[in-house]
């Protein structure tokens, strides 16, 4: 699908222009995380965050991309013929459209997912969209940032995600799965954040801990590393 330009036209009809999402990239892939990990799976980036976690591994996501109707990002999905679609970014739901997209898969009968932040309000997220939230521990730099009310709007189906770079990081995240019983709300998965924390090391951690919580690698990482488009 070829990208449009990159800022919308003064003489594109309003209709037309509140059907559009700026799209960094559309691929098919392997899911490398989450409770999906392993199927086919089209990406849809978005583009755009209002976050700098200090380990982000899409900073190329944060800037440019390229206006796409949703009927034709539809078009793209169903080009691959997958049954997962995962709506990633950046930070989805900093475009208030995504909710529109989100809506239009589920629809069409895909199992779709909704990585995200977990800084934005996911309450007007579609319920049948498996939504993986990011719960940012202290060394992202950004755990400020965490809006807490979203654990309210987290259904059994959802997923809580927590990013590791440190003991610190994990003493923080055991605390916050005591504190807010995250273990009875949905599943939550421990990540080590990759090159910070031997995956080896969190695991015994867990195990030691009897923690309630699934470790999950990026498998997309063992796979392709960081390449784009993975």
């Amino acid at each position: 699908m070829n990208g449009n330009s990159a800022s919308v036209d003064a003489s594109t009809p309003a209709s037309a222009v509140s059907e559009r999402l700026r799209i960094t990239e559309i691929f098919h892939s392997i899911q490398g995380e989450a409770d999906a990990i392993g199927w086919r799976t089209v990406f849809v980036r978005l583009t755009g965050c209002p976050l700098r976690c200090v380990w982000c591994d899409t900073e190329y996501s944060f800037y440019g991309g390229n206006w796409h109707a949703i009927d034709d990002i539809l078009a793209e999905v169903a080009s691959h013929g997958v049954r997962y679609v995962c709506v990633t970014g950046g930070e989805p739901l900093a475009q208030k459209r995504c909710l529109i997209l989100l809506q239009k898969l589920c629809d069409a009968g895909y199992e779709v997912s909704l990585e995200t932040s977990g800084a934005l309000d996911v309450s007007a997220v579609d319920p049948r969209v498996r939504k993986v939230m990011d719960l940012k521990a202290p060394d992202s730099g950004e755990s400020k940032r965490n809006l807490w009310s979203n654990l309210d709007h987290l259904l059994p189906h959802d997923q809580i995600k927590i990013v590791i770079a440190s003991r610190a990081d994990y003493e923080w995240s055991r605390a916050m799965l005591d504190e807010h019983a995250l273990a009875e709300r949905c599943m939550v998965l421990f990540s080590p954040v990759h090159g910070a924390v031997q995956p080896r090391e969190l695991a015994e951690w867990i195990i030691a801990d009897k923690l309630p919580v699934r470790f999950q690698m990026q498998l997309h990482k063992l796979l392709w590393n960081d390449a784009a488009g993975h």
